[in-house]
């Protein structure tokens, strides 16, 4: 996740980070553990959406199942971190290879696959970070107690 971009306080969530990976098929298992450990560490306490060409052939979102060596790992992942991926067609061929994660469901929304930019093999991937969620309102009075009167209070008690 080198490659990030910070929304603060635009989704009522808190703030957003929208990332940005690219995983070639050939990436070693360390540098696939290294991705691993920062994206836990980035969804702590921010709302993510993690965007990107991932390369994980041969797995099946539906069926949460993978064919590819490093897919499992990259499922179990994802399903540890509570990411789910929102992109539902195939983005190279009948391979869904381009994906949206995130980890806060509503954030994203208007998901479009279809063509391309310049001479890229894979389909575009537009999408919408929903922000102007309203907030809502609590009817619940909760006490101030830093304005409470002590004095009042330890004269009664005693």
């Amino acid at each position: 996740m080198k490659n990030e971009l910070r929304a603060y306080g635009q989704t009522n969530m808190g703030d957003t980070v929208a990332g940005v990976y690219y995983g070639p098929p050939d990436q070693e298992e360390e540098v696939n553990e290294a991705f691993y450990r920062q994206l836990e560490e980035a969804l702590r306490s921010l709302a993510l959406v993690l965007m990107g060409d991932f390369n994980r052939h041969g797995t099946c979102w539906k069926g949460n199942t993978a064919r590819h060596t490093q897919s499992p790992r990259f499922l179990q992942s994802t399903d540890d971190n509570f990411l789910t991926q929102v992109v539902e067609e195939s983005t190279k061929g009948e391979v869904l290879l381009n994906l949206v994660l995130t980890n806060k469901g509503g954030l994203v929304g208007d998901v479009k696959v279809g063509g391309s930019l310049d001479c890229s093999d894979h389909e575009m991937v537009e999408f919408r970070i929903l922000c102007g969620r309203s907030k809502a309102i609590s009817r619940i009075t909760t006490l101030d107690f830093r304005r409470a009167n002590l004095g009042l209070f330890k004269i009664l008690l005693g």
